[in-house]
């Protein structure tokens, strides 16, 4: 296939662009900068302007652009960056296939388990409705970006992302340090779910989407078995054996975080994969400790 992909150089799309050249896919990517190949199309959210031309003819478009949630605090210039870069960012790009005289079949396009919100226990499927704190907002507004894609007949498929598990980037990596030096714990109560996925499934799971027409629509990216925060942390300190004894209060999380706390470390989402057990993909890993042990051993 020739796939075009955004967000190439983030933690999801090396990994991907990797997996996707092996079988011998052309792979060309999206990129903020004067292209330095023929493989490279620039394109500027933030200026609103692509080059239309070179986007024709492609089979599927897989795109992951977007500001980091999870460096910095949440001040009012943080969480636009946030929203125009997922927002407008793909409202062009969908846009701009919609308007091709040949448009890819497919497109992929990111979105989160953030859409939910904050739930407790319940347990949260493609079709619950979206919860009201600001991260939702923008996984509502991000989804509805690929309207114009899909009236065009286009497939298009929202990957709502779990805690993506792998050593070299994203949410385990920030953990490590601190676990390592033993001086890792629950946050809060750590009664909060936490929704996770290995990273080798993320990249599986978006083969598969990219392979199955029968695929359209949200889909958890998340496995089977989400755990609560204190769980996680008992695991994890078991994988790299160290005690996990220093807990993080909610209020500490608060004063050193802000807004991105109760976001990100104190929200409970106990997320389903329920699309993705309506078909044949099958999970490399469906149990927490044998992910850690896997991307640990790598580490």
């Amino acid at each position: 296939m020739k796939l075009l992909i955004s967000g190439s150089h983030g933690l999801v799309g090396k990994a991907l662009v990797k997996s996707l050249e092996a079988p011998g896919h052309e792979i060309f990517r999206l990129v903020r900068h004067a292209p330095g190949s023929d493989s490279e199309i620039e394109w500027s959210p933030e200026r609103y302007s692509i080059a239309l031309a070179r986007l024709e003819g492609f089979d599927a478009v897989v795109h992951l652009a977007g500001e980091s949630i999870a460096s910095g605090r949440w001040d009012e210039e943080k969480k636009r960056k946030i929203r125009e870069s997922r927002v407008k960012g793909t409202k062009l790009l969908s846009d701009a296939l919609a308007n091709l005289a040949r448009p890819p079949k497919t497109l992929i396009s990111a979105s989160a388990i953030g859409y939910y919100g904050n739930r407790g226990d319940e347990l949260l499927t493609e079709p619950s409705p979206p919860g009201d704190d600001f991260l939702s907002g923008v996984c509502v507004e991000w989804e509805n970006a690929t309207a114009h894609a899909a009236e065009k007949g286009i497939r298009v498929v929202n990957t709502r992302f779990g805690i993506i598990l792998d050593s070299a980037g994203g949410a385990l990596a920030k953990m490590l340090t601190p676990f390592r030096m033993g001086v890792g714990g629950k946050i809060g109560s750590g009664k909060q779910w936490m929704s996770w996925i290995a990273l080798d499934d993320v990249v599986g799971a978006i083969e598969y989407a990219l392979a199955s027409e029968s695929v359209s629509g949200p889909v958890n990216f998340v496995a089977p078995n989400p755990v609560r925060n204190a769980e996680f942390t008992k695991t994890l300190g078991k994988v790299l054996s160290r005690p996990t004894i220093f807990p993080i209060p909610a209020f500490g999380a608060r004063l050193v975080f802000g807004e991105m706390a109760d976001a990100l470390l104190l929200s409970s989402q106990r997320v389903d994969p329920g699309r993705l057990r309506t078909t044949d993909y099958q999970f490399k890993y469906s149990q927490l400790e044998g992910v850690l042990r896997h991307v640990l051993a790598e580490a």
